[in-house]
C-alpha cells in the first residue's frame, strides 16, 4: 500500500469514530441529579455556630468568655482531646 493512502485510510478511519462517538453523546439523555433527603444531612455543630460568633465579633472576640472557651474547644476537638487536663489536687494529709 502506498502511505498517502494508507494516511488518508487512517484519517477517515479517525472521522469515522470521531463523529460517532458525538453521535452516541447527542442522542444520550441527561440523567437528573439525585438530591438528598434533608434527613441525610448531618446535624448542626453548636461549635461551628459558636465560632462563626466570634469571628464576626472581630477585635472584640479576645475579651468574650464564650469566645475563648469556643476556641479551647475547637483546639482540643482538632488535637484529638477529649477534654481539658484538670489541675492536681494537693492532699494535705494529717
Amino acid at each position: 500500500m502506498d502511505t498517502k493512502l494508507l494516511a488518508r485510510l487512517g484519517a477517515i478511519v479517525f472521522v469515522a469514530i470521531a463523529i460517532t462517538a458525538t453521535a452516541i453523546e447527542m442522542t444520550r439523555k441527561e440523567e437528573p441529579p439525585v438530591r438528598t433527603a434533608p434527613a441525610l444531612q448531618p446535624p448542626a455543630d453548636p461549635l461551628r455556630a459558636s465560632l462563626r460568633r466570634c469571628q464576626q465579633l472581630g477585635q472584640r472576640a479576645v475579651d468574650d468568655p464564650d469566645c475563648l472557651a469556643a476556641w479551647a474547644q475547637s483546639r482540643d476537638r482538632f488535637l484529638g482531646r477529649t477534654s481539658a487536663p484538670a489541675a492536681p489536687q494537693i492532699n494535705e494529709g494529717p
